[in-house]
């Protein structure tokens, strides 16, 4: 029997609107061999980050990737074998860059491959007419996701209509693979493979543009409105951009290679201990909030907004892991907030700044605000 009141909106509460479950994705924060960032420009069509500058990386696939945990399940938010399957894959078919081992190696090198051929796989792969894991094997691959580091979940926010749960890691390209290096082959053909294996290509559909740069520089180019970045790239970049401060002092001499490689790595040793190491903040007050005693590898965040600034501009906070994490003991940054301004489905003058100078700020203006108020009394 059917009931009347099922059909009557009278007197019934109204419902509040679920959030759409987050979808499953990864990508990877790509390290050069001389510690610049990849970027990949999304075509304006595309119906997520459209124009702006992404990290590699997109949805899982049950087909090349295997499934995760169903919906309601604290587990579908870890780290994992398919996110991180995911994310090698992904980074290939978008930017044609193989995060693979050479299972007939010795020394664990990536496998190279002619571009001619990465070019033709990679589209099929996209296409699920092959399995990436199945043609890896029989090309003599393996994914390196041993190399993968968790840097941050993000969770995009509840009332977000398209959202996702994304694992972000951190892959540092060899870098003895830099043609300054002097460990580069003596096989001129072998070299240049090498080198063409590390160079990004677009995809030719979603991709425009893929290119390496310091993260300096694309913070300083978005500071600039050259390019789009959302708050997970603009925030992540600036915690690299405090390690992988750029090439070191110029020298000349036999020893100029070793010793710009042992600069470069320098540099990732201290960016992978403070991935590690807790606590994450410095900032007195920070510290006493639980979210500094969790790892930059095992933070998650879901962005939200504590206030709308005069300029128009969102302050968004970064401490909570969105709704399905909630009572669980993880959690994100409490130290940093987003300013952010957005519009059209876009992001403009995306800023990561300390939290308690933000609302210090913001109390400092609304006292302005009283005591003018009460002079014109």
């Amino acid at each position: 029997m059917t009931n009347a009141s099922h059909y009557s909106t009278a007197s019934a509460p109204k419902e509040k609107k679920q959030p759409m479950e987050p979808r499953p994705s990864s990508s990877i924060v790509l390290l050069s061999p001389t510690n610049q960032v990849l970027l990949l420009r999304r075509v304006k069509t595309s119906s997520s980050f459209a124009s702006a500058h992404v990290f590699p990386g997109g949805n899982l696939s049950d087909f090349h990737d295997g499934a995760v945990p169903p919906p309601g399940d604290l587990a579908r938010h870890e780290d994992s074998r398919a996110y991180r399957i995911g994310a090698v894959r992904e980074t290939f078919e978008e930017s044609g860059i193989l995060l693979a081992r050479d299972k007939r190696s010795t020394d664990g090198s990536l496998l190279v491959l002619p571009a001619s051929e990465r070019d033709v796989i990679r589209r099929r792969i996209y296409q699920n007419e092959i399995r990436f894991e199945e043609w890896l094997d029989s090309v003599g691959g393996v994914a390196d996701i041993e190399n993968l580091h968790p840097f941050t979940r993000w969770i995009t926010p509840p009332a977000t209509p398209k959202r996702f749960t994304t694992q972000m890691y951190l892959y540092m390209l060899p870098v003895q693979s830099s043609p300054a290096s002097s460990s580069t082959p003596s096989d001129p053909a072998l070299a240049a493979a090498e080198s063409e294996a590390v160079l990004p290509t677009p995809d030719g559909g979603e991709v425009t543009t893929s290119v390496f740069e310091d993260a300096s520089a694309w913070l300083a180019r978005q500071g600039r409105g050259e390019v789009i970045l959302f708050p997970p790239q603009a925030f992540l970049l600036t915690l690299v951009s405090q390690f992988c401060t750029g090439p070191p002092p110029a020298s000349s001499g036999a020893g100029a290679a070793a010793d710009a490689g042992a600069h470069y790595q320098a540099q990732r040793q201290a960016l992978l201990d403070f991935l590690r190491t807790t606590p994450t903040a410095t900032n007195p007050k920070a510290l006493k909030h639980a979210t500094s005693h969790i790892p930059w590898a095992q933070k998650v965040i879901s962005p939200v907004t504590a206030l709308v600034r005069a300029d128009g501009r969102a302050v968004l906070s970064l401490e909570r892991p969105g709704p399905e994490l909630k009572g669980s003991n993880r959690g994100g940054d409490w130290e940093r907030v987003v300013l952010v301004r957005f519009a059209k489905g876009t992001a403009t003058e995306v800023e990561i700044r300390d939290r308690e100078s933000v609302f210090e700020e913001e109390r400092a203006k609304k006292g302005q605000g009283k005591d003018n108020a009460e002079a014109k009394l």
